[in-house]
């Protein structure tokens, strides 16, 4: 009996697709004409096709006579299978070809913090619109230095992040250049100003991103002040961009930040245009040059469409009334 039961095992595995959908197409039609023309093939091989089939599964399938063809009890039980297996068959290759497409899978991004309130919306939903069937894993308010260390460690596949990026086997792409502004608290004195020169902050009290590891934006806050004369007054260090933001809306000092931060709204905190010295921050994708596959390539696609159709859209880099504390400048990304 067990000889004989591996026997029909064996025999079942054998049975060819093509056979299952000729089954499928004459139990339907119940018609060995009408299912050869939806086939497309001649009758006489259908019929032959089918005898071989229920001679491999060992059970008639239908039972013949000049006028009709019906299923047997066993080709009942055995067409609600077969559906199922002919719908996960079509199922399975669909899914085969959207994954080669890039347009099936799950992707883990990073965003670093002050693109995380302009850029994150915009482009992730853009990629949803293309690529429903994509679950994003997104991690945001990530420094460039996590984001290089997730990178490395396929944590992440892509990040979007502040250069310089120097680590073997990364890809860093520049996407665009944006402005250094500063963020101040309304009350402050200097926001009656519609514009800084940052010789006029010397003796302010700064908020800034981490220095050990030293970011992006830490280095270019240094930089900058140094530019201006002077080396700024670090009161506190936060790696978190809305939080850097709350302490700087709550009178805890300064802060330095790309433009595009301006997005995040919280009360208490307005941004100001610097007038000397003049200072840019890069935006970057930043991926392994060894792990680019579909769904990496196709979220790279759909990114650099999304930051040239920004910056295509034009807009004033205008300063706000100074009496109007949610008023903010205009910036073109």
């Amino acid at each position: 009996m067990i000889l004989q039961k591996r026997s029909m095992h064996a025999q079942s595995e054998e049975v060819e697709l093509r056979h299952v959908r000729y089954f499928v197409a004459v139990a339907e039609e119940r018609s060995f004409t009408r299912a050869a023309e939806r086939l497309r093939v001649a009758q006489s091989p259908l019929s032959q096709q089918i005898r071989k089939l229920e001679r491999e599964l060992g059970v008639e399938l239908f039972v013949r006579t000049t006028r009709s063809v019906q299923l047997t009890h066993a080709g009942s039980v055995f067409y609600g299978r077969a559906r199922r297996l002919l719908a996960g068959s079509d199922e399975a290759v669909t899914a085969a070809q959207k994954a080669a497409r890039g347009e099936l899978g799950r992707l883990s991004l990073g965003f670093t913090g002050s693109a995380t309130y302009e850029l994150l919306p915009a482009l992730v939903r853009a990629y949803h619109e293309r690529n429903p069937d994509v679950t994003l894993d997104l991690h945001s308010e990530m420094l460039t230095p996590a984001q290089v260390d997730a990178l490395l460690e396929g944590r992440i596949a892509v990040g979007v992040l502040r250069p310089p990026v120097n680590a073997k086997g990364l890809v860093v792409e520049v996407l665009r250049e944006e402005p250094i502004v500063v963020l101040l608290p309304v009350q402050h004195p200097a926001a009656a100003s519609r514009v800084l020169d940052l010789k006029s902050l010397r003796d302010e009290t700064f908020v800034g991103y981490p220095s050990k590891p030293p970011s992006t934006l830490h280095s270019v806050m240094v930089s900058a002040c140094r530019q201006a004369g002077f080396v700024p007054a670090i009161r506190q260090e936060v790696a978190e961009t809305a939080t850097l933001v709350t302490l700087v809306a709550a009178g805890l000092g300064l802060a330095l930040v790309p433009a595009s931060v301006q997005h995040l709204r919280i009360e208490g905190a307005t941004y100001r245009p610097i007038s000397s010295p003049r200072v840019t921050v890069q935006l970057a994708l930043a991926y392994r040059e060894d792990a680019v596959n579909p769904l990496v390539r196709r979220y790279l696609e759909i990114a650099r469409s999304v930051v040239r159709s920004r910056q295509r859209t034009p807009g004033p880099a205008t300063a706000p009334s100074p009496v109007d504390e949610d008023d903010s400048f205009s910036l073109s990304l």
